[in-house]
């Protein structure tokens, strides 16, 4: 699994995000060990409590874990990776809570631990913990033989198509797939050795160079959005400026948005309009199988849990019931016979909490199976639909394009109508202008 994880504040805000069904199509709270409260807000809020009679502001270790695409994990494959997390990190015995999340077709999990020890009333520190995940993860991948990705392979270079929370949130708010943009970038530096090369090969997919406040390089889209070039492109600032030098003689952010915005035209805006309805129209028989199969697939597991719930009350009784009362009671005490049965109710319960899990993730495989297939069809349409961007991308810079030579070829017909001609006098020679 690879492996995530982050110091955090702001209890509220992550028990919110991590009990979120609108952006996921299921949601399990797995564990919660070490609270008074039996749901995830309060236990957090309970977390931050206690954080106070301490000068830590950052209470939490929140940690995410992701399995391979193709492995459907197991509640005791993320309750395992947890605990060997927590063993890694020195937060063994912390309260902490789990969190599965599925979407599209993926299932992982989520596990946050309080990091202020209570007897001693202090923070635990976490040093060189993304190292240690890093070992962790690798160590995970091939305990479960699984293929290891290139950035868990020895020395291995970062995918230059990681982003962090911030560029995926900038891009959703584009409707762009941010791995999208991020290959835009990568391909324009790759093929590019000077600041006009790379402005050429970004202005074929529609953005454009600008001198940035503070971050060097910039490009703008058509919208006017601002994107660092060096974060999305994964190179180093001093890199760019070692190949194509410095941008001071590129346009600023407010110029370019001035020279764009004209250019931009209601029917330019229209063209995009209409891919975005296009899309919007081809999404929709998808999404609306996807929220049947989700509430479909919702119906079955609340149906399963009534019924393990209804067989763990029946059997707990019959356990309770091998326990005579009375005197005969106080006779197997005696005989030693009580503490045997006892240790027998604790081996069928134990077998009974592994059936129930192991029914669960059946009947979750076979779920994700079907959620699987219809994420095929879902990926088949955005790559479709990226091929459509690309090629509205190539038109609108096209427009612009022709747009700005329009422009300018009217800017300088309207100088020379403004010049008063030149005086010819009688003399061949003579020309004066008053």
């Amino acid at each position: 699994m690879i492996l995530k994880g982050s110091q955090r504040t702001g209890a509220a805000n992550l028990s919110a995000h991590l009990m979120n069904e609108r952006d996921n199509d299921h949601v399990e709270l797995l564990e919660l060990r070490g609270f008074v409260a039996d749901d995830l807000h309060g236990a957090l809020c309970e977390a931050h409590a206690v954080s106070k009679a301490t000068q830590c502001k950052q209470f939490m270790f929140s940690l995410s874990m992701n399995p391979p695409k193709e492995h459907i994990a197991s509640e005791q494959d993320f309750i395992d990776a947890a605990d060997r997390a927590e063993a890694k990190l020195g937060l063994t015995g912390q309260p902490r809570a789990i969190v599965i999340h599925e979407k599209e077709g993926r299932r992982h999990a989520h596990v946050v631990w309080s990091r202020i020890d209570g007897a001693e009333l202090k923070a635990i520190n976490l040093p060189y913990f993304k190292r240690k995940l890093t070992d962790l993860s690798r160590d995970l991948y091939l305990d479960h033989g699984w293929q290891l990705p290139e950035g868990l392979r020895g020395f291995g270079g970062k995918n230059p198509l990681n982003f962090t929370l911030d560029e995926w949130q900038q891009a959703k708010r584009m409707d762009i797939d941010p791995r999208e943009i991020k290959q835009v970038f990568h391909e324009a530096w790759e093929r590019s050795d000077t600041v006009t090369a790379l402005g050429n090969a970004l202005g074929e997919r529609g953005y454009y160079l600008a001198k940035g406040d503070r971050r060097g390089f910039v490009a703008l889209d058509v919208h006017g959005q601002v994107y660092a070039f060096s974060k999305w492109a994964g190179v180093r600032a001093k890199d760019i400026k070692a190949r194509i030098g410095s941008p001071d003689h590129l346009p600023s952010v407010t110029e370019l948005r001035a020279d764009l915005r004209p250019r931009v035209t209601s029917q330019l805006k229209g063209f995009i309009a209409d891919v975005k309805n296009k899309h919007a129209r081809d999404a929709a028989p998808l999404l609306q199988e996807k929220a049947a199969m989700v509430a479909s697939h919702r119906t079955e597991r609340k149906h399963l849990k009534a019924q393990q719930d209804i067989r763990w009350q029946k059997e707990s009784q019959s356990r309770s019931d091998r326990l005579r009362k009375g005197v005969k009671g106080l006779l197997d005490k005696f005989t030693g016979r009580a503490k045997s049965i006892r240790s027998a109710n604790e081996v069928d319960a134990y077998k009974g909490i592994i059936r129930d899990s192991s029914q669960r993730h059946d009947l979750v495989k076979a779920q994700m199976g079907d959620r699987q297939g219809l994420q095929k069809r879902f990926d088949h349409l955005r790559s479709k639909q990226k091929q459509d961007r690309k090629l509205l991308a190539r038109d609108v810079a096209q427009y612009l394009r022709k747009s700005k030579q329009t422009n300018k070829a009217h800017e300088r017909d309207q100088n020379r109508s403004h010049e008063p001609p030149p005086f010819r006098g009688r003399n061949r020679g003579l020309e004066f202008t008053p």
